[in-house]
Order: structure tokens, then sequence, then C-alpha cells
């Protein structure tokens, strides 16, 4: 829709308030639920802060050179991991709590191609379990957790199982100790 509008500006003044109240009203107005605050100090998306900083990663089959750092971006609402296993396998956590819901949410994404989304998040004090759906090689429905529980200040253990029974049973694809680097 095309629409031709005409105004003849009088004082420079005038301009002002004619060039403010469009811009006001070219606006786009978002409805839903009121923000519930900044990120950076509501409780539950500070409930992974114990993860953040700088790690070296040990486990079985792992490399002595794996390694992860977590960092809090986009104004502290998402913890992001990004993790090097020391063998060319590189890849990102990204995880976030959704204030609508009230749920964590997240999604790993690596260097193979792989991807997977986690749509059930519960994180407690020094714990978080995360699953989500996925496809098999051979179209059949897994099922992924990632668990991250912390051990100490300086310990974090992370493990990751995967299901083809829809959790009736799990089998570990990766468990790793999280040692953080001294400064």
């Amino acid at each position: 829709m095309k629409q031709n509008l005409t105004i003849r500006i009088k004082r420079p003044t005038s301009l002002l308030l004619v060039v403010a109240v469009a811009c006001i009203s070219l606006t786009p107005r978002v409805y839903g639920a009121a923000p519930a605050g900044p990120c950076s100090t509501n409780p539950e998306s500070r409930a992974l802060d114990f993860w953040l900083g700088d790690w070296n990663i040990a486990g079985p089959g792992s490399s002595p050179a794996a390694k992860s750092s977590v960092t809090a971006v986009l104004d502290k609402c998402v913890i992001v991991e990004s993790w090097d296993g020391g063998r060319g396998h590189i890849g990102e956590n990204w995880f976030g709590y959704n204030a609508d819901d009230k749920s964590w949410h997240g999604m790993f994404a690596d260097n193979q191609g792989r991807v997977h989304v986690f749509v059930n998040g519960k994180v407690g004090s020094g714990s978080a379990e995360f699953s989500g759906p996925s496809q098999g090689t051979d179209g059949e429905t897994i099922v992924n957790r990632v668990r991250i529980v912390r051990i100490s200040p300086d310990r974090v253990e992370q493990i990751w199982e995967k299901s083809s029974d829809h959790g009736a049973t799990w089998t570990a694809e990766f468990r790793g100790e999280y040692s953080r680097k001294k400064s």
C-alpha cells in the first residue's frame, strides 16, 4: 500500500516534532509477556554461572590438549561453551533460560556437521540436565541427554548420554572432567 503524505513545515521546531512523531509511529510494537528483567540479575539465568571460566578436559580417550572456555554472552542471557577436543574436533554448546516458558533450552553444534537441540532443560544448584531428540543414522529416534555437575569450585563433570529406547536405558558417549585452568 502506497500513501502520499504532504507535510508543510513553517518552523524548524515543528520539523523536529513531525520527525519524532513519525519515528514513534513507525516503531514496531511487541505484544506479550513483559520481560522478566535483565538476565544479569535474574537468578534463573545465572544458575549455570558455576561453569563459567576456562577449563582443561580429561576423560577416557580424551586428548591431553582438550580444553573448554565457557562464557556468558548477549547481556549474560546465553551461556556458550566453546570446546576443543584436542584432535581437530571442535564445537559449541549454547544454553539459555527462557522466561516465557520458564525452562532452559540449548543447542550443540560441531565441525563434523552434527547439530542437536535440547528442548528440555533443568538447572539447579550446581547441576544441569538438558535433553532432546535427534535422528540416528538408520532413521531411529535417539534421545540425547547432557548433564553438567559441579564437583567443586574448580571441577565440573560433563556427561553426554544417548538412548534409543526413549530413555529406558542410556549409553555414555562422553564423560569429561573439567579442571579450572590456573590463572
